[in-house]
């Protein structure tokens, strides 16, 4: 195996992690664990609404997803 396909592993299995944690973060129909952690609050110290942060994590999770496909795609090209 050389170095790039360990590198290859290691930030899939990262990405990977991240995706299911950004997709967990997501306020659902019962709010999913974004309650728990006080993602989807009505509001937050400066007054800014929830919608901006559901907005970004939309955008983050995008983001990891497309990292995720090239990861993919690199190590399914690597074997």
């Amino acid at each position: 195996m050389a170095v790039i396909d360990i590198a290859l592993i290691v930030a899939h299995s990262v990405i990977s992690g991240l995706l299911v944690l950004a997709v967990l973060l997501h306020s659902g129909k019962d709010a999913g664990l974004s309650g728990a952690l006080g993602v989807g609050g009505g509001s937050s110290s400066f007054g800014g609404s929830s919608a901006v942060v559901e907005k970004n994590l939309d955008r983050i999770t995008v983001v990891i997803a497309v990292l995720f496909f090239c990861t993919t795609i690199a190590l399914s090209l690597r074997i």
